[in-house]
């Protein structure tokens, strides 16, 4: 079984930066495609960032480009996401997601079979 925890969330002011992280436990996620999904009051749960098994293939959601970074530490188990220079549409429940084993990233929140009870993230303008 795996599980994911997500940490690293807080309030912060507009301009700021954060950076959450997505601690795995039960099983080593070394060859698990994984992604960092956001949900605002309202809205759907949207991909924010993806990373394959390896690191070498990322995807950002448009919104977040340029301010948004997403990592992964295969030997710690442990999945990344340094955001800087933070708005206040990025007021969100960020949570992790990982995929079963395999080439690739995915975009899709079905595309995940596990993921993380979330960690809120609030951004004051």
């Amino acid at each position: 079984q795996v599980q994911l925890v997500e940490s690293g969330g807080g309030s912060v002011q507009a301009g700021d930066s954060l950076r959450l992280s997505c601690a795995t436990s039960g099983r080593t996620l070394s060859a698990y495609p994984m992604a960092w999904f956001r949900q605002a009051p309202g809205k759907e749960r949207d991909v924010v960032a993806a990373i394959s098994w390896s690191g070498i293939l990322t995807y950002y959601a448009d919104s977040v480009k340029g301010r948004f970074t997403i990592s992964r530490d295969n030997a710690k188990n442990t999945l990344y996401l340094q955001m800087n220079d933070l708005k206040p549409e990025d007021a969100a429940v960020y949570s992790c997601g990982a995929r079963p084993a395999g080439p690739g990233i995915g975009l899709r929140i079905t595309d995940y079979s596990y993921w993380g009870q979330g960690t809120q993230v609030t951004v004051s303008s």
